[in-house]
């Protein structure tokens, strides 16, 4: 936070000398009034707000790279014998950034939970993508009400996406007054100042950046297990989808340094990692940003193939950004994985165009086929939407026949969900809720078909199987997933956890697979 936004804090405090008021008390008063006016007649809080109009403008500021974090001194050890519990919706981006806020907790002395009531910590990690997302965490929020009045000194905030909208942060203040802290994206490294000001200033506190922050190096994190391992390659997307609303709570695309990926794989193979997946909103637009460079995702991938690590994905990859140099590269082989996500969204160019994706129907198909010639068996996987507004039948057909076309063996599908700030959300939409579910039942019996089929091709197959743990149904049963992203259940010793074993196909299931370790494969990659 600049010199600026911290005079302008202070002039907030200076002019809300009105304590704040029970949430019962309050209610009335405050249903109808603006977060701005709220903020002023009722609360004394550290108050910067989320503006969707700022967060759209896309300067070519200079992104800075720094490498100075650390836990502030008088912070170090404020969480000791205390316990912090963060709950994550939404993508694996918000994944990554969980493991990094349970880093900086840690490092701060708190010691992790998934008992709700032991925390003294509790942050929801939220999805601005769909509305049920929104719904969940409004819900939760809900439910930890009463906890927070039996436990008066627990923190609890919201960040992530949602929190980067003012209607959600609007909605919060004046229905959710148990809420302590609410922050952003851009702030994640300024977390133990926000813990240090809800703790001792008693005082709200609202601090969403609505211009993207630089390039923060050296933030701790905790990584779940020591088998698979996210690494953030980028930050933001630039694309502007009309339904989309992630440009404007990620900011602008932000792409860190070869040197520092690099690295941090290096270090990830030197612990014993078996799997690493290179995020990024649009990952396969890295690079575009890094000033006096020509370096894309295919030149990252070139560097990181060279590293001893079993296995390398990336996620989630834009059908425009992505170059004959990737897949030049991705054909190589090796430790590069043939398992490709490229949502499509629709197979209707006109829709595609309703949708600012500045491709079309061909276009795709001749990328597809681009990537089949050079990966014959590669493994392509989809996103879908239905319904969006005023999508025809015939527009609708066009998706179900790409589906077919392509052979796609999964696809995660949508109807459509307005949100609020988008160009789409503002469009008027003829086609029946009734029809829009009746569409993706259609499509969702002909993903399960190609999957089921696709999955049949495995049986009496030996295919290598990263395991990752005990089946979620019978822990009796190991668990995990081949180099194309196919689950697999097996009986299997407790000491293949974390190993690649071979394992030979015995049943093909829709969308898993049941097998028998071969003996004596345990550690052979």
């Amino acid at each position: 936070m600049n010199e600026q936004q911290r005079k302008q804090q202070a002039q907030i405090k200076e002019t809300n000398p009105t304590d704040v008021k029970s949430s019962m008390d309050n209610m009335e008063r405050i249903k109808n009034t603006s977060s701005e006016d709220l903020i002023s007649k009722y609360f004394k809080t550290t108050y910067e707000p989320p503006n969707l109009n700022k967060a759209r403008k896309r300067g070519r500021d200079k992104v800075n790279v720094h490498y100075d974090f650390s836990i502030p001194e008088d912070m170090e050890n404020i969480g000791e014998g205390k316990k912090f519990l963060i709950r994550t919706y939404g993508c694996q981006m918000n994944e990554h950034d969980t493991e990094v806020m349970a880093g900086i907790l840690t490092e701060m002395g708190y010691i992790s939970t998934s008992e709700t009531n032991a925390a003294d910590i509790i942050l929801l990690n939220t999805c601005a993508i769909r509305e049920n997302a929104e719904n969940k965490v409004f819900g939760e929020i809900g439910h930890l009400k009463a906890l927070k009045r039996e436990k008066p000194d627990l923190i609890l905030g919201v960040c992530g996406c949602m929190s980067q909208e003012e209607s959600v942060v609007n909605r919060i203040l004046k229905k959710h007054q148990h809420v302590d802290l609410i922050f952003g994206t851009h702030n994640i490294h300024r977390l133990p100042h926000l813990v240090k000001e809800a703790m001792f200033g008693k005082e709200k506190i609202v601090e969403v950046w609505s211009k993207e922050g630089d390039v923060i190096e050296n933030l701790p994190k905790a990584r779940k297990g020591k088998i698979k391992a996210w690494v953030n390659i980028m930050y933001g997307c630039d694309k502007f989808c009309t339904y989309c609303i992630v440009p404007m709570t990620r900011g602008k695309e932000r792409s860190r340094l070869p040197e520092d990926i690099i690295q941090e794989v290096r270090h990830l193979a030197a612990q014993g990692y078996k799997e690493v997946t290179l995020l990024g909103q649009n990952v396969n637009a890295y690079g575009k940003d890094l000033d006096g460079m020509t370096y894309g995702l295919g030149d990252l991938m070139d560097e990181l193939r060279k590293i001893d690590i079993p296995r390398i994905r990336f996620t989630t990859s834009h059908p425009r950004d992505f170059d004959d140099r990737l897949i030049e590269v991705l054909a190589k082989g090796g430790n590069l994985l043939d398992h490709i996500h490229l949502p499509v969204q629709s197979g209707s160019s006109e829709i595609l165009k309703k949708m600012n994706r500045k491709y079309t129907r061909e276009s795709y198909l001749e990328l597809v086929r681009k990537i089949r010639a050079a990966m014959p068996n590669a493994t392509l996987t989809t996103d879908i939407i239905v319904g969006f507004p005023n999508e025809t039948e015939e527009q609708f057909e066009e998706t179900m026949t790409l589906m077919e076309e392509v052979g796609f063996e999964a696809a995660y599908t949508f109807i459509y969900s307005p949100r609020e700030g988008t160009p789409a959300a503002r469009k008027k939409d003829n086609v029946p809720e009734e029809v829009k579910k009746q569409r993706l039942y259609r499509l969702n019996e002909l993903v399960n078909r190609q999957s089921a089929a696709s999955m049949k091709t495995y049986q009496d197959q030996v295919v290598k199987v990263l395991v990752e743990g005990e089946s979620k149904k019978d822990p009796e049963v190991l668990a995990g997933y081949t180099e194309r992203n196919k689950l697999v259940n097996f009986k299997g010793p407790k000491s293949a956890i974390g190993q690649i074993v071979d394992v030979k196909i015995t049943e093909a299931k829709t969308w898993s697979l049941d097998g028998v370790m071969i003996e004596n494969t345990i550690g052979v990659e």
